[in-house]
């Protein structure tokens, strides 16, 4: 379970359970989550805005009329970044002023303004939780979307035992987790993916080496995990370090070591996704620096990962990258035969849009039976059409 990339809201309102959002704080932030916290000025009497601070990492917003903040209309540019708002405690007086479309403090303006998932977590006595006007709130917010995590049976503040006490702070986080990735359908497999440029050393300090930036090889790795996949990250020289932490995270150097790892780690993969682009030639480094002057490189071709895994994979899923500057198609169903792969992603690195260090790309996507084109997307949004088709294979 990760919210790397995931910017998430807590709005704590008034009541005793607000000290048990210190947990949900903490354990969203362990989690890879950009943590906000919103306070109502009836939580600031229940626990301080510094513990919220040093917990998330960033400010904390109590009220609407500070100035030490960037200028901005910030309970809109707050609501406009984030992925999901969580209420939690959520108390009686919240329900009904978000149900009824009260905006008198930034907690409940900035709900308002919120157009993504809404989670929130009632915390209150009994008496009020039950009463006719706090369920009609209730079924009011949900026919309009909004999720809620029911309340816990037990003994409360006010030495009643009954419903009411807050959900567990664990079970908050597994609730916002599963209605921000609602796809689960690689929960149980394991998807090894390979990114980045690996290297062809000549001497000590010189090496050849290609334009991949691993951009596509990230994203592919980080939409699996979304989807509930154990990932195994084998990667070479990256543009930007991986902003979510995979199952299984492995450097390497080399088309070779990159090879050595990739079958090593092949029996517990179900899905061989190769993102990754190794340098295609090998030359023997010399072990002292060449000097100045015209040199001869003896390149020869080194190991072709794809065909090694092709040829040992069984039953499992390998999916390839087809980089081509000419004759897309005909290369790429030429590797897909050669190789034994299942698919083939193939983009023209040549044309504006595709190329190897942008955020967007331009793919054709080929199996034995079928070839779909996709014009320019998103990296991001193209890798969770890759492991939709390999879904089908």
């Amino acid at each position: 379970m990760n919210f790397f990339n995931k910017t998430v809201v807590l709005g704590v309102t008034g009541g005793i359970a607000a000290y048990k959002a210190c947990e949900i704080v903490s354990a969203l932030k362990q989690l890879g989550a950009d943590m906000h916290v919103v306070m109502t000025k009836a939580a600031k009497e229940f626990i301080a805005p510094l513990t919220f601070e040093t917990l998330s990492g960033n400010r904390v917003v109590c009220g609407m009329f500070e100035r030490n903040f960037e200028h901005n209309v910030r309970h809109v540019s707050l609501a406009q970044k984030t992925d999901i708002f969580i209420v939690a405690p959520a108390t009686a007086n919240f329900i009904a002023k978000y149900t009824h479309g009260i905006a008198d403090d930034f907690l409940s303006t900035a709900i308002l303004a919120c157009n993504a998932p809404i989670l929130l977590a009632p915390a209150m006595n009994t008496n009020m939780l039950e009463h006719d006007t706090t369920q009609t709130n209730i079924r009011t917010l949900k026919k309009r979307g909004v999720h809620f995590i029911e309340s816990e049976v037990g003994m409360l503040a006010c030495g009643v035992k009954g419903a009411g006490r807050l959900a567990k702070p664990s079970v908050i986080v597994a609730k916002a987790h599963s209605i921000l990735f609602a796809n689960q359908d690689y929960a149980g497999k394991t998807v090894l993916v390979t990114a980045g440029a690996t290297k062809t050393h000549i001497d000590p300090v010189r090496y050849i080496t290609n334009h991949s930036s691993g951009k596509m090889g990230l994203a592919i790795a980080e939409a699996a995990m979304n989807r509930g996949a154990c990932v195994i990250l084998v990667h070479a020289n990256l543009l930007h370090e991986p902003k979510f932490m995979p199952h299984k995270s492995i450097k390497v150097d080399t088309t070779q070591e990159m090879c050595d790892r990739v079958l090593e780690n092949l029996p517990e993969a179900d899905f061989i996704i190769k993102a990754g682009a190794p340098a295609d030639y090998v030359v023997e480094p010399e072990s002292q620096k060449l000097k100045e002057g015209n040199i001869a490189l003896p390149l020869k071709r080194g190991v072709d990962i794809a065909y090694e895994v092709g040829k040992i994979k069984g039953n499992k899923k390998l999916i390839i990258f087809a980089a081509e500057t000419q004759d897309l198609i005909k290369n790429a169903k030429a590797k897909l035969k050669r190789k034994n792969a299942d698919m083939v992603v193939a983009n023209n690195v040549a044309i504006e849009g595709a190329g190897f260090w942008g955020d967007t790309n331009i793919a054709t996507i080929l199996t034995r039976t079928r070839q779909a084109v996709h014009d320019k997307m998103l990296k991001s949004t193209l890798a969770d059409i890759v492991l939709d088709a390999a879904r089908e294979l």
